[in-house]
């Protein structure tokens, strides 16, 4: 089925399409907070935060912070069951449009780099396994980082992401998620197992899982992980949003969120697992902290090439991995997209996903001819646009919407949370707000710090 055009009232769309089953719905959205900030950018920022410090610190954001904001996102999508335009519309009014709006451009803009990236891990994946690890990593990546490869490499991972998002969502996003994260589980949990009989193994597990209690209270460590804890989760720009308007109406949200938060949270986790024990035991402590590329594509593929044949096995697995994280967090950022062409114009999701999907590619096209492009577009998308947007629907639900939060999110809810849902709305309508605007304030001094550098350079 396919869904009907725009109308401010839910009812009116009988046709919308719909999850199969919860399970699929949580793989999805497991898989769209799931991707390369999960699977590396997670255990670069706990490097940075000191490892237990910043994981520990993590969870508590996770819980006070994330999962409130989650249910914002899936109480908008599931009482409208629309796109972001035409759901903050029929809840808020038309001077909510905007919001919608910057959703549809964040999910835009981000895809059409983070595509460049995941092509990298495309190739590294394929090149392990066939010709194996260059002798010189740091020349082979700047070789292939951009440029006419970079392309190549982009377009098709676009191609696939629109493969996938253009047949629907029960055969194409839901299908795929129930294959993909299964898979990726599997594969993480495979290279955990080898990574714990490493040489070294047992230093990086004390780093990444005894706290420091002197850095608990630091301020750059909090500031990480509630940044880290908001972005990991897919927030600020539509793409919960989006798959809840897939929901039924009956759906108990809460049960939800705490499910996907602490799915993604344990991915992540087995992720570092795998990264610390990794990074210890060959001795690429220097390398994480100083570049979260360079260790990545260039010091890493290093180690690896090093390892002789083992290492060719171990280095395909590992990045076979992040590709996967990359095509199902690609799939939601293009179902934003996507979904809100079709909810705005009565296009037909083929027609919608593969225009869209184009236009992101040929957009791309800077960020895989300019790695200087790339940063820029990561800074005003990656950083600004997405903390805007989580603080934008924070207010929304908490103060502005036509609906009451608290009945919204009883509906459908179980005995566990029941009695819960009254102090989530005190958090998002007086915890979330301050604490995103804090947010907002670093975001704001980085991205225009990243402005200048790039036009200065």
């Amino acid at each position: 089925m396919s869904p009907s055009p725009r109308s401010s009232d839910a009812s009116a769309k009988p046709a919308r399409e719909l999850w199969g089953t919860r399970w699929g719905f949580v793989m999805a959205a497991v898989g769209s907070a799931v991707g390369l900030g999960n699977m590396w950018r997670f255990s670069y920022i706990a490097a940075e935060g000191g490892g237990a410090a910043f994981l520990f610190m993590y969870i508590i954001m996770i819980a006070l912070l994330g999962i409130p904001l989650m249910l914002c996102e899936l109480t908008v999508g599931r009482k409208t069951q629309l796109s972001p335009i035409g759901a903050l519309r029929g809840l808020g009014g038309r001077a909510w449009v905007p919001l919608g709006m910057l959703f549809v451009l964040t999910g835009f803009l981000i895809l059409s780099y983070y595509s460049v990236i995941a092509g990298w891990t495309l190739r590294f994946a394929a090149e392990s396994i066939t010709v194996g690890f260059p002798e010189n990593p740091g020349a082979h990546f700047g070789e292939i980082s951009a440029g006419l490869s970079a392309v190549v490499w982009h377009l098709a991972f676009m191609a696939l992401t629109i493969g996938i998002v253009m047949v629907g969502v029960q055969k194409g996003i839901e299908r795929a998620a129930l294959i993909l994260m299964p898979s990726l589980v599997l594969i993480v949990l495979g290279l955990a197992i080898w990574a714990a009989f490493l040489d070294g193994a047992g230093e990086g597990y004390a780093f990444y899982l005894l706290p420091d209690m002197g850095q608990l209270m630091d301020p750059t460590v909090i500031r990480q992980a509630t940044a880290q804890a908001f972005f990991s989760l897919s927030l600020g720009m539509g793409a919960m949003l989006t798959f809840a308007s897939y929901l039924s109406k009956d759906t108990d949200l809460n049960q939800e969120a705490v499910t996907i938060s602490f799915a993604d949270f344990g991915v992540a986790f087995l992720a570092g697992l795998v990264v610390f024990p990794v990074v210890f035991a060959l001795g690429l402590q220097g390398d994480v902290s100083a570049s979260t590329v360079g260790a990545l594509f260039i010091s890493l593929p290093g180690a690896f090439a090093d390892m002789g044949g083992i290492g060719r096995l171990v280095g395909f697995l590992f990045f076979l991995a992040l590709s996967v994280g990359a095509v199902t967090s690609a799939i939601s950022l293009l179902e934003v997209v996507t979904s809100s062409i079709i909810d705005e114009t009565g296009m037909g999701r083929r027609n919608a996903a593969i225009g869209m999907g184009i236009l992101i590619a040929l957009f791309g096209l800077l960020s895989a001819f300019n790695t200087d492009v790339l940063g820029l577009v990561d800074a005003i998308a990656g950083d600004l646009f997405l903390v805007i947007g989580a603080l934008a629907m924070s207010i929304f639900v908490g103060w502005a919407m036509k609906a009451d939060p608290v009945e919204e999110l009883r509906r459908g809810a179980g005995k566990r949370f029941y009695s819960l849902i009254p102090f989530v709305v005190v958090l998002i309508r007086f915890v979330l707000p301050p604490v995103i605007a804090v947010i907002l304030f670093f975001a704001l001094q980085d991205t225009w710090g990243a402005i200048t550098g790039f036009f200065a350079g």
